[in-house]
Parts: C-alpha cells; sequence; structure tokens
C-alpha cells in the first residue's frame, strides 16, 4: 500500500502527539505513598498511608536504630499542659521505637519541627545544618525531625549516612504535616510556640546553622 507524503506527515505527527501524552500523562504507582501528605487522603476520601512500612517492626529496626545512634525524643516537662494542634498526635519515635505525644513533649518550650524525608534531596544538605544549631541552641529550643515517609528503615539509614543524631518521630501518613498546615513539599520547618500555637510554616531549605539561628530569632525571638 502506498502512503503518500501527505499521509506520512500525518503519522509522523500523529506519532508525536502520543509520545507527549505518554510523557505527562499522570503516573500511579504502588509505592507512592511517601509523596502524599495525610490532608491529601483526607480531602480524597480515601484511607491514610501507613505510618511504617508493611513488615517493618521494632524488631526488625533494632539493628538501623543502633547504628543511628539517634537521640531520645523529648519527654514532657513536668507541669506543663499540651495544647496547639500537635497536642494528642501520638507517633513512633525513632531513636527507640517508644510512643510519644508530640505536643506533650514540646510543651513549654519553643520548638522547631523539620518536615524530611529519606529521598529528599534538599533534606540531605538541611539535617546536618539543623544538627549543628541543635547543638548550639542547647535547652533554649526543642529540635525534632518529622520522617514524612512509611520507611522507617530508610530514614534510620540516611541519618546514619549524614552523622545526624536530632531527635525525630515516625510520621508515614503525615499527620503533623496536616496538624500545623504544611504545605505538600519537602524540607518544611514549622516554628512553635512554648504554648504549642504555630508561629510559622516555613516551606524552604536552610543552609546553615547561622541561618536557622536568624530565622528561628525572627519568628521565636529566641537568641541561641
Amino acid at each position: 500500500m502506498h502512503i503518500s507524503n501527505a499521509g506520512r506527515w500525518s503519522l509522523a505527527a500523529l506519532v508525536v502527539v502520543i509520545a507527549l501524552v505518554v510523557a505527562i500523562w499522570p503516573r500511579g504507582s504502588s509505592d507512592d505513598s511517601g509523596t502524599r501528605s495525610y490532608a491529601d487522603y483526607v480531602s480524597q476520601g480515601t484511607t491514610p498511608a501507613p505510618e511504617r512500612a508493611p513488615g517493618e517492626t521494632d524488631q526488625s529496626l533494632a539493628g538501623a536504630r543502633d547504628r543511628a545512634a539517634l537521640t531520645a525524643c523529648p519527654a514532657p516537662a513536668a507541669g506543663t499542659t499540651p495544647a496547639g494542634p500537635l497536642a494528642g498526635i501520638t507517633l513512633a519515635c525513632l531513636a527507640d521505637g517508644r510512643r510519644i505525644d508530640v505536643g506533650a513533649a514540646l510543651a513549654g518550650r519553643p520548638a522547631l519541627v523539620n518536615l524530611w524525608a529519606y529521598w529528599c534531596g534538599p533534606c540531605a544538605k538541611e539535617l546536618p545544618a539543623l544538627d549543628e544549631y541543635a547543638r548550639r541552641a542547647g535547652d533554649k529550643v526543642t529540635v525534632l525531625t518529622v520522617h514524612q515517609d512509611p520507611k522507617e528503615g530508610n530514614a534510620l539509614s540516611a541519618l546514619t549516612d549524614y552523622g545526624v543524631h536530632l531527635p525525630g518521630v515516625q510520621d508515614g501518613s503525615g499527620r503533623v504535616a496536616a496538624a500545623v498546615g504544611a504545605p505538600n513539599v519537602l524540607p518544611v520547618t514549622a516554628l512553635i510556640r512554648a504554648d504549642g500555637t504555630v508561629a510559622a510554616v516555613l516551606p524552604q531549605p536552610f543552609d546553615s546553622a547561622d541561618q536557622i539561628a536568624d530565622m528561628v530569632h525572627d519568628k521565636l525571638g529566641v537568641v541561641s
């Protein structure tokens, strides 16, 4: 069968259009839960992503926890009452797997809550700066990381590679992000006042401890 020049051009154009459609068509994945927030699932009326990936247990993660050697999660201060959007949110501590009430753990002291995930490139650069800032701030500001992907084992391995020992919690379902109204990007830093209210939500990476200290001073009034 003979195809005219016009037919050939039409066929070529059709192939290009099909290729473009394939390139931009949204792709589903059997493992996309780590890139969707708790708020996404709620808005769509679907079951939220699991807090931790299926098959991961405290026993299976024990070796990774030992290698990461993370600082224990903060304990509730005596005489404080948890308040604000984080009160009542219970999550597993990355250091040892025990569950903590995030709002209670942060109550009574200004806090910096950092949302991240093991696959986030800017997070890998920011976390060491946060670690340095936390050492500088000492007891003035509580620094807590929140891992936003169900794969807790990958989080522990990443922190080991980064040499970061900050206290953190596992939150694959994105409950903290939803509570503070964080956008669906990473990293995000939420600054929490001593009374539990949210002072700022900053969807941007920070490059140095000095930059973080300036931001905390500006938003929380704490010099560190």
